[in-house]
């Protein structure tokens, strides 16, 4: 069993919410990308201060993990398949599976991708 994530925005706003089906991964290797971290401070700049957003984003710093030029290029190639995906989620998508970790996420547009932690 991989017990290796790579955290989605999606999967941010479970655990920063409580999602109790989200606790467990808490314990569990995880990774994340900067454009997955730039939308999760958009979006939580949307809901309270700049000072309150910044503080919960700057908490995972640790988690992150390059992107490089082949995942930019693959991105394009999934992103062209699938519209209706974020290019920040497909990016972490891309990124999970290079580096060997399970995309976590809820958003209904992965539910039946492979290498994806599907989790609501």
């Amino acid at each position: 069993m991989n017990d290796y994530f790579l955290w989605d925005t999606y999967a941010f706003f479970e655990i920063i919410g409580g999602n109790k089906s989200y606790l467990g991964y808490l314990n569990k290797r995880a990774s994340t990308t900067i454009f997955n971290l730039a939308e999760l401070n958009y979006c939580l700049k949307k809901e309270m201060s700049k000072k309150q957003a910044d503080f919960k984003t700057e908490k995972y710093r640790d988690l992150l993990v390059d992107v490089t030029l082949d995942d930019i290029i693959n991105v394009g190639d999934l992103k062209s398949k699938n519209r209706k995906l974020s290019i920040p989620d497909c990016i972490g998508y891309v990124v999970a599976k290079r580096i060997g970790a399970k995309f976590l996420t809820g958003d209904k547009e992965f539910e039946k991708m492979a290498n994806v932690e599907f989790v609501k």
